[in-house]
Parts: structure tokens; sequence; C-alpha cells
């Protein structure tokens, strides 16, 4: 799986030409923050409106795929729900990331712009992130490339540690 990098910026969102956008959301944390709220003013709110009605909750396991066009570039939004924040751990990030992979899979989408679970809060630090996804789903042959959206700083860090895994890797 070949990694590339976004700002959580507004524009910078219709940079990738991909089929689906994924993100995550705390079932205790309102508003959304990082990309989820990016993506719920983008999309003229629906995905509070989801939350205000139930439809939808954060629920760990929950997943929710919801059409993104004409307002976002993507056909898909794909929402993970991560539960409370305060449970949030590295067993809640494996869980996610998988379902995560998953949802992908099933809807053979190879190429997806991707905020890693919890990243949008610092629940959990860029490198270990990054060597969970990869310990995840790395390997995949189901995964061209994921966008992954981050501060500077933290693309900086999860660059680094990726190339740091792959070499783990590689090296018999």
């Amino acid at each position: 799986m070949d990694l590339r990098f976004l700002t959580p910026e507004p524009d910078r969102l219709d940079e990738p030409s991909v089929e689906l956008c994924a993100c995550s959301i705390w079932s205790d944390e309102r508003p959304m923050r990082g990309l989820a709220g990016l993506l719920d003013w983008r999309l003229g709110a629906r995905l509070s409106a989801l939350l205000k009605t139930g439809f939808v909750g954060g629920c760990v396991g929950e997943a929710l795929v919801i059409p993104g066009k004409p307002h976002v570039p993507f056909e898909k939004v794909l929402l993970i729900g991560l539960g409370p924040r305060a449970s949030f751990g590295e067993g809640t990030f494996r869980d996610a990331i998988g379902h995560l992979s998953r949802t992908l899979e099933g809807l053979r989408v190879r190429r997806a712009v991707v905020e890693l679970p919890g990243r949008a809060t610092d629940a959990i630090d860029p490198e270990r992130a990054i060597t969970l996804t990869l310990e995840c789903v790395g390997s995949s042959a189901q995964h061209d490339v994921w966008w992954l959206v981050d501060s500077p700083a933290a693309q900086k860090r999860i660059e680094r540690r990726a190339a740091d895994e792959r070499r783990r890797v590689r090296v018999p």
C-alpha cells in the first residue's frame, strides 16, 4: 500500500482522485472534529443531522456509508464509530482500522482518503497509528493508495515510521 498525505483543509480534499473518503467519529464528542467535522461542513451538516436523529451514533463497530457527491469529490463517505473517547486504546484502533479495511475491500475501493482513527484528536500518536495500520493492512494487496489526512508535523513523523517499518519487514 502506497501512502500519500493531505492536510485537513477544505480545498485539499479536492486533490486526490478517489472514490471514497473515510473518517471516524466518537460517540461522546460533539461537534465532530477533524476530517469528520470538515466533511460535515462540506456536506451541509448532513452528518450532524444523522447524529441528531440517532441514525448513527459513533458506537464501536458502527460503520455507515453515505453519498458524498456533489458536495465533496468522493462518491462515498465512510464513517467508522470509535465509541467513547475515554475508552479508546490500541485495541479500539486495531478494530477500527480492520473494520475500515474490510469495508473498503467489500466495496472494492482500492484508493481512498483516510483519517486514521483517533488522529483528529491526538488520541493516538502518529507513529503508533501508522505502525498498527501497517501491521493490520500494510501488506494487503487489496489497497493501492491511502491519502492520510493529518497535520504536516504528524505527516513527517508518519513517513519516517512507515519507512522504518517497511525496512524492518524487508530485512530477513
